[in-house]
């Protein structure tokens, strides 16, 4: 056999190799799980700008949008099951195809209100209470260069940057940590009318109360709203690797403490 002829059949074996590598990446991201990056604060302090994360795409079934583009051939929802009011989950945007990520609230057929801040499930207050304050250096965060919303503002960059933190309990008994800027609670998020969730359709809000574009506000003025069943790709189950610089290159970001957390 001629060095030529062993050349090519060496580079066919390359391209094989590499055509199989991004065939079982793609159906592992498509059936498995799938990576995803927090760009920005809105699920903070559960969740931090830089962290990327592994989301459970069989933990709710499949739709047209499980995969990339929104290319499954799959009308409804293949093999699905209803998400726990709690579960931290990334969906599709019902509107402009962005993926976000927020904590599932209400389910089809709950009302969901907020006064002062505080959230109503179904006509009752959820049980909350101030736990502490959460500190962050007021600076720029992640590639897009965020700077972050402070109680205490102003604060200049290189500043300590506070928020009021909340623990609320679920009725079904999830706990989690949400951030409180608006100190007099009297945003537009913090002060809402009911919402009643319809069949099919669920409600979503960020941790971060006062930074979070979520169902508290309509898709018309650039919100979420309800969003579909078939909507949801999957939840978030643990955070794999977390960088709070510009660049995952500059090691002394890293957050050590944060790697392999699991989202709750």
């Amino acid at each position: 056999m001629s060095t030529g002829s062993k050349t090519s059949d060496g580079i066919v074996e390359t391209i094989k190799t590499v055509v199989y590598a991004l065939l079982i990446a793609g159906v592992f991201r498509t059936v498995f799980y799938q990576p995803f990056y927090i760009p920005s604060g809105s699920m903070k302090e559960t969740l931090l700008i830089g962290d990327f994360l592994f989301v459970n795409k069989m933990a709710y079934g499949y739709s047209k949008h499980s995969c990339p583009f929104s290319l499954c051939p799959i009308s409804g929802r293949l093999m699905g099951s209803e998400p726990d009011r709690g579960d931290v989950v990334v969906f599709r945007h019902p509107v402009n195809g962005e993926d976000f990520i927020k904590r599932l609230i209400g389910l089809p057929g709950d009302t969901v209100q907020m006064q002062n801040g505080q959230l109503i499930l179904n006509g009752t207050p959820v049980p909350s209470e101030k736990v502490g304050t959460f500190t962050e250096t007021y600076a720029p965060q992640g590639p897009q260069q965020l700077t972050p919303k402070c109680a205490n503002a102003p604060v200049g960059i290189g500043g300590t940057c506070e928020k009021e933190q909340i623990r609320e309990t679920l009725p079904e008994g999830k706990s989690y940590t949400t951030l409180n800027v608006a100190m007099l609670n009297n945003t537009q998020q913090d002060q809402t009318p009911i919402f009643t969730v319809p069949e099919g359709h669920y409600f979503f809000i960020g941790d971060n109360r006062d930074n979070s574009r979520d169902s508290r506000v309509s898709q018309l003025a650039d919100g979420v709203g309800m969003v579909p069943f078939e909507n949801l790709i999957g939840r978030a189950e643990r955070i794999v690797f977390s960088s709070g610089g510009k660049s995952l290159f500059y090691i002394w970001t890293w957050r050590a403490n944060r790697f392999f957390k699991r989202v709750q």
